[in-house]
C-alpha cells in the first residue's frame, strides 16, 4: 500500500518559517514528479513547488515554483522524502498543503513497479497569523 504522509504544518507568525515533509511508504526507484500543492478555503488547489525528474527523458532534474513561492520556498528531496522549506511566511500562505508524487518504486522481487498514477497525501494545515 503506497502512502504519502505529510508533516510539519502548524501555526506560525508572519515572517516565520516552517519545514514540511512528505514521506513515501515505499522505497522509490525514481520519480517522474513530486510536488507540493495547497488549497485555502474557497480556493482551488494550486501548485506551490515541484521537482520534475529528467531521468526518463535524459534531461536534467528541474524545480518549478509558483510565483508566490519564488524566493521564499525551497523544495528538496532525500530518497523517499520530499521537503518544502517555507520562509518569510505571509497570512496568504495559510492553507492545507498536500504533496503529490508520480514515481516508480521497488517491489519485493527487487524490480520496480510503475502504477502510472499520482499519489496524494492527506494534507497538513499551515496557518500564518498576522
Amino acid at each position: 500500500q503506497v502512502q504519502l504522509v505529510e508533516s510539519g504544518g502548524g501555526l506560525v507568525q508572519t515572517g516565520g518559517s516552517l519545514r514540511l515533509s512528505c514521506e513515501a511508504s515505499v522505497s522509490i526507484f525514481d520519480i517522474n514528479t513530486w510536488g507540493w500543492y495547497r488549497q485555502a478555503p474557497g480556493n482551488q488547489r494550486e501548485l506551490v513547488a515541484e521537482i520534475r525528474s529528467g531521468a526518463r527523458r535524459n534531461s536534467p532534474e528541474r524545480t518549478n515554483y509558483a510565483d508566490s513561492a519564488k524566493g521564499r520556498f525551497t523544495i528538496s528531496r532525500d530518497k523517499n522524502t520530499v521537503y518544502l522549506q517555507m520562509n518569510s511566511l505571509k497570512p496568504e500562505d495559510s492553507a492545507t498543503y498536500y504533496c503529490s508524487a508520480d514515481f516508480r518504486f521497488y517491489v519485493e522481487s527487487g524490480t520496480y513497479y510503475y502504477p502510472n498514477r499520482d499519489w496524494w497525501g492527506q494534507g497538513t494545515q499551515v496557518t500564518v497569523s498576522s
